[in-house]
C-alpha cells in the first residue's frame, strides 16, 4: 500500500502553525483540531510558504518540562529542528514510512510531492493500514 492510498481516506485539511507562533498557541491549535502534530510553516524565508518541520505534543511537554509555565511563551522555532525535515511522498510505500519513523523516532511525517504539502501521515495511520491489510489476508492454519 502507498502513502497516497492513506491520504485519499483522510481529510485534505492540513493544520499548520507558523515558526514565530508560541507553544501556547500551537498547543491550543492542536487541542481545538483534535490532533497531536502540526506542520510548521516557514513564512519568513525567501522560498516562501514552505514546510520547515513538525511540532508535536512531545515538543509541548519538553517546553514545559524544561521551562515550566514560561514554556508556553517560547516560539515554535525554538523547539524544532529545521536542519533536516524528514518527509515522504505519496508514492512511498507504508513499509518505507514505517522505516523512516522508526529510524528517526518520530510518529508523524509530512507528505510532500513536488514541493507541495499534501498532508500528514501518522504512525496510527500506518498501523491501521497494516491491521486492515492483515484482516483481508486469509490466515494460515
Amino acid at each position: 500500500m502507498l502513502v497516497g492510498d492513506i491520504l485519499r481516506k483522510k481529510t485534505s485539511r492540513v493544520v499548520t502553525v507558523r515558526m514565530n507562533e508560541t507553544v501556547g498557541i500551537a498547543a491550543k491549535l492542536m487541542r481545538t483540531s483534535n490532533i497531536s502534530a502540526l506542520v510548521v510553516k516557514d513564512v519568513v524565508r525567501t522560498e516562501g510558504n514552505t514546510a520547515a518541520g513538525m511540532f508535536t505534543e512531545r515538543d509541548v511537554v519538553r517546553a514545559i518540562a524544561e521551562h515550566g509555565a514560561a514554556g508556553v511563551n517560547l516560539k515554535v522555532s525554538q523547539l524544532i529542528s529545521v536542519q533536516h525535515l524528514v518527509s515522504c511522498t505519496s508514492a512511498d510505500t507504508l513499509e518505507h514510512v514505517r522505516h523512516l519513523m522508526n529510524r528517526h523516532h518520530i510518529r508523524h511525517l509530512p507528505v510532500i510531492d513536488d514541493y507541495s504539502l499534501l498532508g500528514v501521515i501518522s504512525m496510527r495511520d500506518v498501523a491501521a493500514a497494516f491491521d486492515e491489510a492483515g484482516a483481508r489476508t486469509p490466515q494460515a492454519a
